[in-house]
């Protein structure tokens, strides 16, 4: 099976029913797989043919999902480009991946225009037009036009199993960015396995505002398609807006990063908005900490379940809404620190150095299979061989299985800071500061120190109106792990820096100026 065949289940199990809403439009499930094989067929009678690039520079859209849908039915690659990227970042994508299609939306036309000597000269440019003429006016063609130039029927130009459907360039935090190919039937039978565990239903209006250049908002969007369930689609986040759109829209499941429940718990502590029609959100991308896990489960209800996987590897464990114990045994609570246990289908290791299996509560590196496993790095065979040579996804994350087989990240691998011989783990001390009344944020990270050979060094920003002395944090950490993991310095900024993609704290930005002229930024 491929992505089409659920394509055109919906279709035919769910015609008139909403696939999305989006503003003020609603696309039914015969409207989208009707769009979809359109643009498969114009595409394909332009010259695009199985395996070329289709590059997407737009917000999230309907058009998007279309271009996804095509993409699926005649295994075409969809390149989703991160619109917050700067002009040779974007440049960098472009020249690697050599799209055939190269779509963007009218309020993108200047960028562009920039990147067009980075597009092959025969490239066809689209034009998701914001008013009509937009399109023209960019030397473009335009959407709507060249989806309607062709018909609605079967297209001939059918993909594999094998094809590549999405090529996902990663955020680049250690190298150059790479591209990750996922193919068709693997994104199918992810999407089957993650509604199994979300326990998603036709009768759902799931809420999506995650970028779909961003895996994260895909996985989402094929997992609740592969039930027949609606999508209400948001462009951009706004903490009020969502909140108001979950009311309106009665949305019963979401799929948001923990800042985004940050801010939304914000409002509804101080100015609550009746979401009571809301049973799931799966929070991804990022770890929650403990201390917001409690918070949030406090005011929202047990609603909040976890998915901890990564682009090359897809969704690879969860801690379901029930294992979000807020009072038991110190085991049961202890689990809101771990990303779950294994999702069916998905085989989780956690090895040494030598690549033997770790024993319980032992610390070594994350491996993983999955049929979300990607194919590899596009054009790129030695990064390939060193992250899934031997079969197994490495995922750099440091981690340990506790007794259950809850797998516990103790840190990024790159991450790990040693002093004196020990080895610390950020994540654990990163934790202890979140557990401090007037922390919002906390990032960790190792420096250079000519006695201990690293130090830790901790940055933090506050809750609005609450401050703390660097002493008091300190002293706070000593408290409650070893002293030799308490932060030997902390500084205060106004919100810590992140990365654009992935809305992740840009801890590479943080050690930057400490580790600048080194030849190893460990020590």
């Amino acid at each position: 099976m491929i992505l089409d065949d659920l394509y055109q289940q919906n279709a035919l199990c769910y015609r008139d029913h909403p696939a999305i809403v989006y503003e003020n439009r609603t696309i039914t499930f015969g409207e989208y797989y009707s769009r979809s094989k359109r643009l498969a067929n114009a595409l394909a009678a332009g010259g695009v043919k199985r395996g070329d690039r289709i590059a997407i520079l737009a917000q999230n859209c309907p058009e998007y999902v279309e271009i996804h849908g095509a993409s699926g039915i005649s295994g075409f690659m969809a390149v989703g480009m991160n619109y917050r990227l700067a002009a040779p970042e974007q440049a960098q994508i472009l020249t690697d991946c050599e799209p055939a299609v190269f779509v963007f939306e009218s309020e993108y036309a200047g960028r562009a225009a920039e990147l067009l000597s980075c597009v092959p000269k025969n490239a066809r440019l689209i034009c998701i037009e914001k008013t009509p003429g937009d399109a023209k006016k960019f030397g473009a063609e335009s959407y709507e036009t060249v989806l309607m130039s062709a018909p609605d029927t079967t297209p001939a130009l059918r993909a594999h199993e094998d094809d590549i459907v999405f090529l996902v360039y990663t955020s680049g935090t250690t190298g150059r960015p790479k591209g990750v190919m996922l193919a068709n039937v693997g994104q199918l039978e992810q999407a089957r396995m993650q509604a199994l565990v979300t326990g998603a239903q036709q009768i759902d209006r799931m809420l999506i505002v995650m970028p779909f250049y961003h895996i994260g908002g895909t996985t989402e969007l094929l997992t609740y398609f592969a039930v027949g369930a609606t999508i209400i689609l948001h462009r951009a986040f706004d903490a009020r807006v969502i909140l108001e759109s979950i009311n309106k829209h009665r949305i019963t499941s979401a799929h948001l990063a923990p800042t985004m429940i940050q801010m939304m718990l914000e409002i509804q502590e101080t100015a609550p908005v009746d979401i009571s029609s809301m049973h799931t959100v799966c929070y991804a991308s990022a770890p929650m900490s403990v201390a917001l896990s409690r918070r949030a489960n406090a005011v929202f209800g047990k609603i909040f379940m976890q998915i901890y996987g990564m682009s090359e590897g897809g969704p690879t464990t969860a801690l379901l809404k029930h294992q979000h114990h807020l009072e038991g045994t110190p085991g049961e609570t202890g689990r809101l620190a771990s990303a779950g246990q294994p999702l069916l289908g998905s085989i989780i290791r956690v090895v040494r150095p030598d690549g033997s299996d770790c024993a319980v509560g032992e610390i070594g590196e994350v491996w993983g299979k999955s049929p979300g496993l990607m194919k590899g790095y596009w054009r790129n065979p030695e990064a390939t061989e060193a992250a899934i040579g031997n079969g197994w996804m490495h995922s750099g994350d440091m981690g340990f299985f506790d007794e259950d087989h809850y797998l516990f990240i103790a840190d990024r691998k790159k991450d790990m800071i040693i002093s004196g011989g020990e080895n610390i783990y950020s994540r654990e001390v990163e934790e202890t500061l979140l557990l401090h009344p007037a922390v919002a944020e906390a990032a960790v990270i190792g420096v250079p120190d000519p006695k201990w050979g690293e130090s830790v060094k901790a940055f933090v920003s506050f809750k609005p109106g609450a401050s703390a002395t660097e002493a008091e944090l300190i002293e706070h950490c000593r408290a409650s792990i070893a002293s030799y993991k308490k932060p030997k310095s902390v500084e205060v900024m106004p919100a810590l820096p992140r990365i654009l993609s992935t809305n992740k704290i840009d801890k590479k930005k943080m050690r930057e100026p400490f580790w600048a002229g080194r030849d190893r930024q460990v020590s």
